[in-house]
């Protein structure tokens, strides 16, 4: 694609699959900036730019949330809605990026705003390939303010 590569931060919890995802960014040859964080809060905190994430450049602001639902501190559900509440954030699009099959959550997660809701796939070969799927997608959309810088 010829766009401009775009960050993705993507709020995980679980080593394993923090592990595999990297993986395959790696194997499918991702350009696209890929930043982790670990709990609902630390999400916040990277994506407001505060506390250990004040630096810009070390915090740059993600053109795509890559979000899980349980995660400690502030759950998936809890992030979402604070980021359609707020004026700066509401427009980043989410993907729920989740092990829960409950339909619970998926109606939840619609209701507060997901741009998409995707559980996780079994199997290393299965994530990279959904992994390819979400960034070829995310290449051809025109992301808010029609570039690939979330502002």
């Amino acid at each position: 694609m010829s766009k401009k590569p775009f960050g993705v931060l993507m709020a995980e919890d679980v080593s394993h699959d923090i592990i595999a995802t990297q993986r395959a960014w790696k194997k499918s040859h991702i350009l696209n900036p890929l930043y982790i964080v670990k709990d609902g809060e630390e999400c916040l905190d990277f994506l407001h730019q505060r506390g250990k994430y004040c630096d810009p450049e070390s915090a740059p602001r993600p053109a795509i949330l890559l979000l899980d639902i349980k995660m400690p501190k502030m759950d998936g559900l809890a992030v979402l809605k604070h980021i359609r509440e707020d004026e700066e954030l509401r427009r980043l699009p989410v993907i729920m990026l989740t092990s829960s099959k409950a339909e619970e959550d998926r109606l939840k997660s619609y209701d507060l705003g997901v741009n998409a809701y995707i559980v996780k796939p079994v199997g290393f070969e299965n994530l990279s390939a959904a992994i390819r799927t979400i960034n070829l997608f995310w290449e051809l959309v025109e992301l808010p303010g029609g570039h690939h810088e979330f502002k």
